[in-house]
């Protein structure tokens, strides 16, 4: 297996509302052979707050974001949709017009750092794919979750839009369900599987309904008899879990979907214990998980 080695941007909430996305990353990636670089000095995307506001300025902060990348020699991983997509966005954008890079790097130059473009933006979900691969997973896979239906929910900016992120047919991916595949779990096929968790508009629009929409996402998984879902973003995490209980309240509904992040279904089948990936911290309970994997 080449070498896997990345410069790794944790973006904000990995280190605010959910650490155990941050600890797991780092545990369950260790084990897999992915080498994290963490970028400490690496500031948060802007996305929503900076970038509405200034938009030359959420292109700044994240073309010196990847300039430290650049410094390194590595291409960036990210743990976060949104993350991922504002960067690439830059990316994409500095390298197609050469006037806007050389009034980005006036700005850099202060910090004695320069944005080149020599480095691609990646997510955690494809290089476990394209890095580790499937059939090297398959081989670390110590307890299967075969008794586990699992959902998958990928969230907007990990297939959106198609031209900046690429990876996949956006109407129709397949990644997450060939992790699940992987581990021995059994892909649940639902609605909400593609929708919208509603975190980037609740601050903005009327929040019931944005809660409604949050539930029906989580309702999608339980009617098709989801023992969980699983999510590759943070942000599609902090609103699945950390907001399904108001949205039950609000609505009127009973759920109780438990939400893992992706190292997390990973660390469980390759061997890794519960506490250590932080189950216990979610805010739905994980109990009927950690007891079947005990």
């Amino acid at each position: 297996m080449a070498e896997l080695k990345y410069a790794f941007y944790t973006g904000c909430s990995a280190k605010g509302v959910a650490p155990e996305l941050y600890n797991s990353t780092k545990i369950v990636s260790e084990k897999l052979g992915m080498e994290l670089i963490e970028l400490e000095a690496a500031t948060c995307c802007g996305a929503g707050a900076v970038q509405e506001k200034d938009e030359f300025l959420a292109l700044t902060i994240n073309a010196r974001n990847l300039a430290l990348a650049e410094e390194l020699g590595l291409d960036l991983l990210t743990i976060c949709n949104t993350c991922t997509l504002m960067l690439r966005e830059t990316k994409f954008k500095l390298d197609n017009d050469p006037e806007l890079k050389d009034a980005v790097n006036e700005v850099l130059k202060e910090a004695g750092l320069e944005y080149k473009g020599t480095s691609e933006v990646t997510h955690f979900l494809w290089e476990v794919i394209d890095g580790v691969g499937l059939d090297r997973l398959k081989e670390m896979v110590v307890r299967p979750l075969k008794e586990f239906n699992i959902a998958p929910f990928y969230g907007c900016h990990i297939i959106r839009p198609p031209y900046l992120i690429g990876y996949e047919d956006p109407d129709n991916p397949k990644s997450i369900e060939m992790i699940i595949e992987a581990v021995g779990g059994n892909p649940v096929d639902h609605t909400a599987r593609l929708a919208c968790c509603g975190f980037h508009s609740f601050w903005s629009a009327e929040d019931k309904v944005t809660l409604k929409l949050t539930a029906m996402d989580a309702q999608s998984a339980k009617e098709e008899k989801a023992d969980f879902m699983v999510t590759p973003c943070p942000l599609c995490h902090t609103q699945l879990d950390a907001m399904q209980e108001e949205a039950e309240e609000r609505i009127g509904v009973n759920i109780g979907m438990p939400v893992l992040h992706l190292p997390q279904m990973i660390g469980l089948a390759i061997g890794l214990k519960p506490k250590e990936l932080g189950l216990e911290k979610h805010v739905i309970s994980t109990k009927d998980i950690i007891q079947k994997v005990a």
